[in-house]
Order: C-alpha cells, then sequence, then structure tokens
C-alpha cells in the first residue's frame, strides 16, 4: 500500500499528501486509526491495484460525526478499470453497517479523474475552496 501511494504522490497532481509513507505511517493513517470503518485493498496475484479507506469524522473535523471520510488510491496505469468501483461497494456497506449517514470525498480541483471517479459512483459537491472540492454522497 505504502508503495502504491508513494509512486502516486511522486507523481503529483492527484493527492493532496505529499511526504512518503512508510509501513508505520500508513498503518497509523489508514489502519489502526480509532476512527477507521473499513480499509479495503484490491490486489490481483502479484501485486496492490488499489486501496480505499473510510473513516469516521473526527470530531476535530467540520463534519457531522455520523459522516464517513474516504480516500482512494488506485495504481497509475491501472484508472479506469473498475478498481475503485469494486472497492467502494464494500466501503459502501461498511459505512452502512457502521451507521454512517453520508460519505465525504474531498479532492484536489487537479484531480480530473478522482472527481470523475466520485461523480460516476454518485458524489456531489456541497462545498469548494480554491484547491479543492467536497462531494458527498448520502446513504440510505
Amino acid at each position: 500500500m505504502s508503495a502504491l501511494l508513494n509512486a502516486i504522490i511522486a507523481k503529483g497532481g492527484t493527492t493532496a499528501h505529499r511526504k512518503p509513507y512508510d509501513t508505520d505511517r500508513m498503518m497509523r493513517d489508514y489502519i489502526t486509526t480509532p476512527y477507521a470503518v473499513s480499509c479495503i485493498v484490491a490486489e490481483d496475484a502479484e501485486q496492490v491495484l488499489g486501496f480505499q479507506s473510510l473513516k469516521q469524522a473526527n470530531p476535530a473535523y467540520p463534519l457531522p460525526v455520523d459522516w464517513g471520510v474516504i480516500a482512494t488510491f488506485v495504481k497509475i496505469g491501472m484508472q479506469g478499470r473498475g478498481v475503485g468501483g469494486g472497492l467502494f461497494k464494500v466501503t459502501r456497506a461498511a459505512a452502512e453497517a457502521a451507521g454512517l449517514v453520508a460519505i465525504d470525498a474531498t479532492i484536489r480541483k487537479e484531480n480530473t479523474g478522482g472527481l470523475a471517479y466520485y461523480g460516476r459512483l454518485g458524489f456531489v459537491a456541497y462545498a469548494s475552496s480554491d484547491v479543492t472540492i467536497s462531494k458527498k454522497y448520502l446513504l440510505s
């Protein structure tokens, strides 16, 4: 997971992350955080193709605590092949099981692929800044 995300960071333009990840930071930020709802990985026999994290909104965030915060990372060159859509099916079920009412995705404006991906899933814009657009997905 760290290698996949570090390649995305090195390429630039699609993530707010700027500092490379090591195993400890990956565990702390995406797997063992006290706000973790789920973190799933898509892989084939040889490599991680993508991963998606869902956390309950931290009370320090400017979001209601019954919202989730999603992050999706797909290996460079694998975007548009269904990896993210497959991940979201599992993440959505985890969000519903956790009793969340909405999921936030905050995406850099320069990340046109990420904006399109979340739009295809049904996320709609609800806020923006000079750098980001926040989209929400309402759970039933």
